[in-house]
């Protein structure tokens, strides 16, 4: 089928550390699940120290672009405010 659409989403997600709630982590990925049990058993260099993780929000994107965008906008200082405000972290 020439029109045929992708079934793989992409991920944008928004972690907070339960034990020290100030640490929050924004990531991408095409496999939620995996990724956040990566997270929680510390195979992540940027998230082992603060693990556990509770997982915030995440958002999905059928197209690989937009959720790149969307990730590095919420690691900019709007984007932060953005998340503050809207996701409570």
């Amino acid at each position: 089928m020439a029109n045929a659409v992708s079934a793989t989403m992409h991920y944008v997600y928004v972690l907070q550390s339960i034990n020290h709630p100030d640490e929050t982590y924004v990531g991408r990925t095409d496999a939620l699940r995996e990724r956040m049990a990566d997270h929680d058993a510390g195979r992540s260099a940027h998230t082992a120290k603060f693990r556990p993780w509770r997982l915030v929000c995440y958002h999905a994107f059928s197209d690989l672009k937009n959720a790149i965008a969307f990730e590095i906008y919420l690691k900019t200082g709007s984007g932060r405010e953005f998340r503050r405000r809207h996701f409570g972290v």
